[in-house]
C-alpha cells in the first residue's frame, strides 16, 4: 500500500478527503495521524458509499480552533459537517468520538464501528498513558520512536515510515491537546452504551496490548446492538497492517447494518 496524500475539501470546520457516491462513512483517524491512515479503507469502500475521511483538528490540514478543550468538543466538530445519518467509524481515539457520536448525536449515526478503542484501563495502563501525556510542551516536535516501537514493534514497513512522517508533522500544540483527552478519558460509559440505539461494530487486534480483546468483548456485552470482532496476529495499527481483514470486517458489518 502506497500512502499517497490525496486532496481535500472542506467539512464544516475541518478538512476531509471525500470521495464516491451513496450512504456516508465518516472516518475518524487517531492521535498524531491524518485521514490517508484510512487509504485502505477508502479503496474498499468508495464504490459503494461516499467515504469521507476526516483530519482531527489540528492534524493534516485542519486547524485547531480555541474550543477544542474535551472530547466532547472534537465530537462536535465532526458532527458539526453531517447534515444527514452516517455510519461512523473510528480508530483509537477516533473510536472514542465514533462512540461519543453514536451516544450524542443518535440521530446522525446509522451504526458505528470502533476500532482498537480503551474501555476502563486498569491502573497500571492509565497511569502509562497519562505520563506520556504529561511530558508532552505543545511547542516540541515529539520524537516517535517510542509510538511506533509501540505500534509496530522493531520492523521497517512502508506503514511505519509513513506514520512516522504523520507524527514529525503533525502540530506539537494540537497533538499535546488530542493526546491529553486521549489520556484521561478512559473509553464510553457504560451507561451511555446500554442507551446506544445503532448497531455497533468492536473491532481490535487480538496482540493489541492497550486497546484489548477484552475490552471490545466488555462493549459489545454491555451494547443492546453489539458485537465483537477480534482480528488474529493484529495489534494497534491494524487499519494499516491488516487492512484486508478489517475492510472484510467493516464491509461486512455495513451490509448487516443496511439490511
Amino acid at each position: 500500500m502506497i500512502w499517497t496524500t490525496r486532496p481535500r475539501s472542506e467539512f464544516g470546520a475541518l478538512r476531509a478527503i471525500d470521495a464516491g457516491e451513496g450512504p456516508i462513512v465518516l472516518l475518524i483517524h487517531g492521535v498524531g495521524l491524518r485521514a490517508e491512515a484510512w487509504n485502505a479503507q477508502m479503496d474498499a469502500l468508495v464504490g459503494r458509499f461516499r467515504v469521507v475521511a476526516l483530519d482531527m483538528p489540528g492534524h493534516g490540514q485542519s486547524l485547531l480552533s480555541d474550543e477544542i478543550r474535551d472530547l466532547s468538543d472534537y465530537t462536535d466538530a465532526f458532527a458539526d459537517g453531517l447534515d444527514e445519518p452516517a455510519f461512523v467509524i473510528g480508530h483509537s481515539m477516533g473510536a472514542m468520538i465514533a462512540l461519543d457520536m453514536a451516544v450524542r448525536y443518535p440521530h446522525l449515526v446509522g451504526g458505528v464501528a470502533a476500532l482498537n478503542a480503551i474501555f476502563q484501563r486498569d491502573q497500571s495502563a492509565l497511569a502509562a498513558v497519562q505520563a506520556r501525556a504529561k511530558i508532552l510542551d505543545g511547542t516540541s516536535v515529539v520524537d516517535p520512536s517510542a509510538t511506533l516501537t509501540r505500534w509496530f514493534g522493531d520492523t521497517p514497513s512502508s506503514e511505519r515510515e509513513a506514520c512516522e512522517g504523520w507524527l514529525r508533522g503533525v502540530d506539537p500544540a494540537a497533538y499535546r491537546m488530542a493526546y491529553r483527552v486521549f489520556a484521561h478519558e478512559n473509553g464510553p460509559n457504560p451507561f451511555a452504551l446500554e442507551k446506544l440505539r445503532c448497531p455497533a461494530l468492536f473491532l481490535t487486534g487480538r496482540d493489541e496490548p492497550n486497546s484489548t480483546p477484552e475490552m471490545s468483548r466488555a462493549m459489545a456485552d454491555i451494547t443492546p446492538h453489539g458485537h465483537a470482532q477480534i482480528i488474529d496476529d493484529a495489534a494497534h495499527m491494524m487499519p494499516m497492517t491488516h487492512a484486508g481483514q478489517v475492510n472484510a470486517a467493516v464491509l461486512a458489518f455495513l451490509d448487516e447494518v443496511q439490511q
